[in-house]
């Protein structure tokens, strides 16, 4: 770990004699951790122990992304910062990454060649069409455009090909055999778009404890305007918001067997809880690795993300993703006959090395803001409340990342997610009923807490969850059902004056 003289670094955890005990029994600690020395695996074990009162703030609470948390004022740009960690050559990096997630990509043919390429069937122009100010995207207000939701569409296997594709995970999900794999609003001059789709809502009154009522808004997507003819009479539909960008290489730098340690699918406990892991195949070895990205958790990498992202949100081939024609299918020819952006003397693919280096680095190293207010009474009493009610068994609040993590700055830090980037059922109101990978129509990856008290001041609006249905922070609680439906229930039971206190607390991270 390089010299970080931050007080969030873990290095200043380990100096702390009091945070040792236990050292003793340190072979039998974290067996799983072949990246710790034993005498570093006592003192993580130390470190990572729940709290045992809720009077005052956990050491390094604070800095809940590790030596690397932006310490910067609290603004619109509090998603757009470096992590604190990178060096001075590393800092130029992650501007040029940012300008190019910025870019806004020209159809082809463009005077502008290096920006050539858009489509032809896209849902934005640029990485940050969807991810505005790095935050997370919400559903579209009436009259506008959706452009940081949209539809994942696929079908049942129809094949025995494709039945066996899928058990290899060789695929994840068999796509809409003439829309794709998604529903693109948007294309590139003399092609029409795939449609539009329109939202119904539905409310439903939730009685809460001490009198109160909340109303939750249930949404429903239409199709309409169908660009390509009619869609296979069995097509699923999921809608997606786009998420945050924070703390994502701090996430890719948890240790795999940390993730594992969590699951329990058989729930042989008995606690109601059976997060499970969620594999695909690494496109470069074919082996089966653990994905931890995405709201079904089927990305392995933020490369992957990255790639998967230019392909079927703007229509970009990449080395990872080389179609020029992004998620036009064979069925859609005049998509398929149009010229695409690949420019020879630039290399191959429109977005080659070193775009996809770039971008992926800006991506990995965006940083998590500190906390705030962690010492506040109302705060504190919040944060209690989330522990008795049996919140941390997915939201798992803190980690300590690799020694072996690739980019030093992320390694063997100590960081507070506050999820387990397991697959969870989440109950039939969430239900999608799509199948992605290892993740059930039910199921769903427990999103990451950090940051999420900021959402209104770096993306103007408070919507939650995979569809943004939820207009708060309680709405988005309330929905939780399944394996999370006793946490819920015990939310929905409290006096009015400890829910304020659970939001409070949920406002600090």
């Amino acid at each position: 770990m390089k010299p970080v003289p931050n007080p969030g670094a873990l290095a200043g955890v380990l100096l702390s004699g009091c945070l040792i005990a236990g050292a003793a029994h340190s072979n039998e600690l974290l067996p799983h951790r072949s990246d710790l020395s034993e005498a570093d695996k006592a003192k993580v074990s130390a470190v990572l122990q729940a709290p045992t009162g809720f009077e005052h703030p956990e050491p390094f609470e604070l800095m809940q992304g590790g030596a690397g948390s932006s310490r910067k004022r609290v603004n619109r740009d509090a998603f757009s910062q470096s992590n604190a960690n990178l060096t001075f050559e590393e800092q130029h990096t992650f501007k040029v990454g940012n300008g190019l997630f910025k870019k806004l990509w020209a159809s082809s043919p463009s005077s502008t060649q290096a920006s050539d390429g858009l489509g032809p069937l896209y849902n934005a122009r640029s990485c940050q069409g969807c991810h505005l100010k790095d935050g997370r995207g919400r559903p579209p207000r009436p009259g506008d455009e959706a452009v940081s939701l949209f539809l994942r569409l696929s079908v049942p296997p129809q094949t025995d090909e494709q039945r066996e594709a899928l058990a290899a995970r060789k695929i994840l999900a068999v796509p809409e055999p003439t829309y794709g794999g998604q529903f693109q609003a948007f294309a590139v001059p003399s092609l029409s778009g795939e449609g539009r789709f329109d939202i119904d809502i539905e409310e439903i009154e939730v009685p809460l404890g001490g009198g109160e009522t909340a109303v939750l808004q249930k949404p429903t997507y239409r199709i309409r305007d169908l660009g390509y003819g009619d869609m296979h009479e069995e097509t699923m539909m999921s809608p997606r918001v786009a998420p945050q960008m924070i703390g994502l290489g701090l996430v890719q730098a948890i240790h795999p067997g940390d993730i594992e340690a969590s699951a329990d699918p058989e729930d042989l406990d008995g606690d109601g809880i059976s997060g499970k892991v969620s594999r695909v195949r690494d496109r470069e070895t074919e082996d089966l690795v653990i994905a931890r990205f995405g709201w079904k958790a089927s990305t392995p990498t933020i490369r992957a993300q990255t790639a998967d992202a230019f392909s079927g949100d703007i229509g970009i081939s990449t080395p990872e993703r080389p179609d020029n024609f992004g998620d036009c299918t064979d069925l859609q020819t005049a998509c398929r006959a149009l010229p695409h952006g690949e420019q020879a003397r630039l290399g191959a693919t429109e977005a080659p090395d070193p775009v996809m280096d770039l971008v992926t680095f800006y991506s990995e190293n965006l940083a998590v803001p500190k906390r705030r207010d962690v010492d506040d009474p109302q705060v504190l009493r919040g944060k209690k409340v989330f522990f008795d009610a049996g919140c941390p068994a997915c939201h798992r609040p803190k980690y300590v990342t690799s020694r072996l993590a690739e980019n030093p700055a992320h390694r063997f830090q100590l960081i507070w997610p506050y999820s387990d980037f397991l697959l969870h059922d989440m109950g039939e109101g969430l239900a999608d009923h799509r199948p992605v990978g290892d993740a059930t129509g039910r199921e769903w990856r427990t999103p990451p807490l950090w940051g999420i008290g900021l959402t209104e001041t770096v993306s103007n609006h408070t919507r939650f969850l995979h569809d943004g249905r939820a207009r708060n922070l309680l709405e988005a609680i309330l929905w939780h059902d399944g394996e999370a439906r006793q946490a819920r229930d015990k939310v929905v039971a409290l006096q009015p004056a400890e829910r304020r206190a659970l939001i409070r607390f949920l406002e600090s991270l």
